[in-house]
């Protein structure tokens, strides 16, 4: 093979990887993207999107414990990026949750 060859072949080489480089990026940053989570809406009971959340006694307060997708709360009020409501699952008793989290 040609010097002239050689370079051609390496630099379509190139090409091939980065073009492969740039389709792997794309697809890791949509493949663990999140699922899209929401605020939570006074009067509604909402699921939650998140892997865990958090049930605190008070916003951030001590931790009461751990609600898992697709665990539901019962929004009572938001306050501060905050909601309030009951936590069923294996809680089963009111207490906050950060706010964002339902699906």
């Amino acid at each position: 093979m040609s010097r002239t060859a050689h370079r051609a072949a390496r630099g379509g080489r190139r090409q091939v990887f980065a073009t492969l480089l740039l389709t792997m990026v794309a697809f890791v940053g949509t493949a663990s993207a999140p699922a899209h989570a929401a605020n939570g809406t006074p009067g509604q009971r909402e699921t939650v999107c998140a892997d865990s959340l958090f049930v605190r006694t008070e916003p951030l307060g001590a931790w009461m414990g751990t609600l898992y997708r697709p665990q539901t709360f019962d929004v009572e009020r938001i306050q501060g990026g905050w909601a309030y409501g009951f936590a069923y699952g294996n809680i089963n008793r009111k207490g906050w949750v950060q706010d964002g989290w339902f699906c």
